[in-house]
């Protein structure tokens, strides 16, 4: 397992706590949180669809961006871990010795020089 510089990971998660404490709202239910999460992966997928489908935009439709779209599914994730207290770079630390336990056989390996 490797260690990762969390720095990055912590000051995003207070960017965005930052962002969303000058609410009275504050953050989202968990329910509302999987809804937006799921409304954001909607919109990624029709920005994929529209880039490498066979589905042209209209010329009606605004531009957009995949990197756009995997902005605001990051923004989601992180005011959801952040609504739970969770710290992402530990769930991205355990969900890569997972991935890395699991998977490390699973794909063939590029050749060493």
């Amino acid at each position: 397992m490797q260690n990762y510089d969390k720095t990055n990971t912590m000051a995003m998660q207070k960017r965005v706590n930052d962002y969303i404490s000058q609410f009275k709202e504050g953050y989202f239910s968990p329910l509302a949180m999987m809804a937006r999460f799921t409304e954001e992966v909607g919109e990624l997928a029709r920005e994929v669809n529209h880039s490498f489908g066979e589905k042209p935009k209209k010329s009606s439709e605004e531009a957009n961006s995949i990197e756009n779209e995997l902005g605001d599914i990051l923004f989601v994730a992180l005011s959801f871990a952040n609504s739970l207290n969770i710290d992402v770079s530990e769930a991205f630390d355990q969900a890569m010795t997972k991935i890395e336990t699991r998977d490390k056989e699973r794909w063939t390996k590029k050749e060493t020089e």
